[in-house]
């Protein structure tokens, strides 16, 4: 082999080691997030392994908050006033306290106030609560002060077999298992959800309220802890803003933002 033949050998070799190392590097950058992808491709069994799995009778005896509009006495209930209108939700102490004292710290404390929705994806969710409005800021209040919840990387998640992304719900964003920190979503899929899952793993009513929209891939992996009670319709309206790209990128052209979050009520 001649050198000149080496030289370009070593030459192509460095190019693809350069490659590689900046892909890593890119997989590696954190965001906390829903996974859009999950929103195609269901992490449950499909349709097909529906009829072999045999249904647990206790799921239809589970009780199932988010289906009723009323505010119990063991749930909370906030107004996120935004500068595209207000929408009312209900928070469920009983379910998902760590997430639940978390928000309304955070709401107390104007943490949330004149934030961005950073991503907007029609007919998935709408994400905010990042104070740098770029998908990659927040953190929860036990940061630096409660390593048993909060060891640096986030509080882990809190997973109900009473709680689903179902249209309207309240869910944390996170860049993986238990790296919960101020981010969260609200699911706006409104189309029949139903297709690609296995139905014998829900309750006979959220299979229901799946033919009305949400994301069940997301079911097991995000902490749902709250409902939108009234104002889907600024959901909704966030939801179809146009956004400078798709992905990460789908940020509004025109920002829409939190203008401040009030506590009607806070359960003990």
């Amino acid at each position: 082999m001649n050198k000149e033949k080496h030289y370009i050998i070593l030459a192509a070799m460095g190019t693809i080691l350069l490659a590689l190392t900046i892909g890593i590097l890119i997989m590696t950058t954190p965001h906390q997030t829903a996974d859009s992808s999950d929103a195609t491709t269901s992490t449950n069994t499909d349709a097909s392994s529906s009829s072999q799995t045999k249904k647990d009778p206790n799921l239809d005896k589970v009780t199932l908050p988010q289906l009723d509009n009323k505010v119990a006495t063991n749930e909370s209930e906030i107004n996120m006033t935004t500068t595209a209108g207000d929408i009312t939700l209900k928070l469920f102490n009983h379910y998902a306290p760590l997430a639940v004292e978390n928000f309304l710290t955070h709401a107390k404390n104007g943490y949330y106030n004149h934030t961005s929705f950073h991503r907007v994806i029609a007919g998935f969710m709408i994400q905010g609560g990042d104070p740098k409005g770029d998908g990659t800021g927040g953190t929860s209040i036990w940061h630096g002060r409660n390593k048993r919840i909060d060891s640096g990387n986030g509080f882990k998640n809190e997973i109900s077999p009473s709680l689903y992304n179902i249209r309207g719900a309240l869910t944390m964003a996170n860049a993986g298992p238990d790296t919960n920190g101020s981010q969260f979503f609200i699911n706006q899929n409104s189309k029949n959800a139903t297709q690609d899952f296995d139905k014998n793993k829900y309750p006979s009513k959220i299979v229901d309220a799946y033919k009305k929209g949400g994301n069940p891939s997301l079911d097991g992996s995000y902490t749902v802890f709250g409902q939108v009670i009234t104002g889907m319709d600024i959901v909704d309206k966030i939801a179809s803003a146009q956004v400078k790209s798709g992905g990460e990128g789908s940020t509004p052209v025109k920002p829409i933002r939190i203008t401040r979050i009030t506590i009607l009520k806070q359960a003990n």
